[in-house]
């Protein structure tokens, strides 16, 4: 069996699957709206670079923004369950499987780490009083790139779950320490300090007990990322739903407890421990987090008011895969829900926290609100008005689908 030939007729089969939808998602405008904020962002930046502010925090800007790009290191692997059975007889010659897809994954998110250094650059020779040289610092981030690649495919094969856990959180710190080293200290110490640090990384990566092949995890983690491309389609076709990840969250249990205990409000309280569980709690609160940043950094700006909304937006498409999560729930045909209830506890669900978020990511404007109040309440209010209007759309949305089923 050529293991490298599987892998990509498996690759070619999950995109095979995928294209299809790509075309509804054109139609529905999304590269309208994507050329739109493309042009919008152009010209903001532009006017930044124009007039750079005098202490703008530019090295904890590359900071925040080049990290998290450095220790993304999720990678296709295409297993499926029934390979537990009919691949494990290759499982000494796996090792050709996952260097492709290793490569693969590799290539594509170094163009992407790429594209935003080239971005971020201008800016950054601006604002430095001593910035470093634009080939070497790629060359930094491209280092640490591949080993948090190396060390997320380590972590993966690890035999301890708690092991594991905690060399992700060592994956995250290396990384954060050496862009840090980088950026704020001399090049020749810079250069010692991360030596040392990456060899200090790589062996201890060594030290933990490791599985040939971790076939379940593997398998679970690769449904996991097939879930995710299928719940962005979600947001603008009705898809195949697949598995979605189940995150215990003790901090949240007591969400929903609160709700009244009748038949009109059951799928609420379905919904709001979904909500609580899933990985679209998680995303929104790293969008809402970046997004909060980013309206802080530009208060003093119009571009705040630009950054709010477009981060309320992608808040809503976020939320909007709500209502993809029960689509043929066996529960709901057990115990029927009262008719029209479903999608009025979606509607009021999503409303609701979407509004909640409009609120906070408008908290960072209050210090500038006695210098431009104009501007800082007329931003809350278009906030406002944007979530009315994403609930609104969704209603129609929701009249035209009961119109095709009659």
């Amino acid at each position: 069996m050529n293991l490298r030939e599987l892998y990509v007729k498996r690759r070619g089969q999950f995109w095979g699957e995928i294209l299809p939808y790509l075309g509804y998602v054109i139609q529905s405008g999304v590269a309208v709206v994507f050329l739109f904020l493309l042009i919008a962002f152009a010209a903001w930046y532009t006017a930044l670079l124009q007039q750079v502010p005098p202490e703008l925090p530019i090295r904890w800007i590359m900071l925040v923004i080049l990290v998290p790009i450095m220790i993304n290191s999720s990678i296709r692997t295409y297993l499926r369950t029934a390979d537990t059975v009919f691949l494990i007889p290759q499982e000494s010659r796996m090792k050709e499987y996952f260097r492709k897809g290793w490569f693969s994954g590799v290539i594509y998110k170094i163009i992407g780490l790429g594209l935003v250094m080239l971005i971020l650059w201008p800016l950054y020779i601006r604002s430095d009083i001593s910035p470093k040289p634009l080939l070497v610092t790629f060359a930094v981030l491209i280092a640490f790139k591949l080993l948090s690649s190396y060390g997320s495919w380590k972590e993966q094969l690890m035999v301890s779950r708690n092991a594991a856990a905690a060399y992700r959180v060592l994956r995250w710190i290396v990384p954060a320490l050496a862009a840090a080293a980088w950026l704020w200290h001399p090049a020749g110490r810079a250069f010692i300090f991360m030596g040392l640090l990456a060899l200090t990384y790589a062996a201890a990566l060594s030290v933990p007990a490791r599985h040939l092949v971790a076939w379940e995890r593997l398998i679970a983690v690769e449904q996991r990322q097939a879930s995710r491309v299928m719940m962005v389609l979600s947001w603008f076709v009705n898809v195949p739903q697949r598995g979605q990840r189940v995150h215990t969250r003790k901090w949240l249990s007591g969400w929903g407890k609160g709700l009244a205990w009748k038949k009109e409000s059951a799928y609420r309280f379905l919904l709001i421990k979904s909500l609580s569980r899933s990985d679209i709690l998680g995303i929104l609160i790293r969008v809402g987090l970046l997004a909060a940043f980013l309206v802080w950094i530009t208060r003093d700006s119009l571009s705040s008011v630009l950054v709010y909304l477009i981060s309320l937006m992608i808040i809503g498409l976020q939320l909007s895969a709500l209502r993809k999560l029960h689509p043929e729930s066996f529960w709901l045909h057990v115990y029927p829900l009262p008719e029209g209830t479903r999608r009025d506890n979606e509607g009021k669900l999503i409303f609701q926290v979407q509004m909640f978020w409009a609120v906070l990511l408008w908290l960072p404007l209050i210090p500038s609100i006695f210098s431009a109040p104009g501007r800082i309440l007329g931003t809350a209010a278009a906030g406002i008005v944007l979530v009315f209007l994403f609930r609104s759309a969704a209603a129609r949305k929701n009249r035209r689908e009961d119109e095709d089923d009659e």
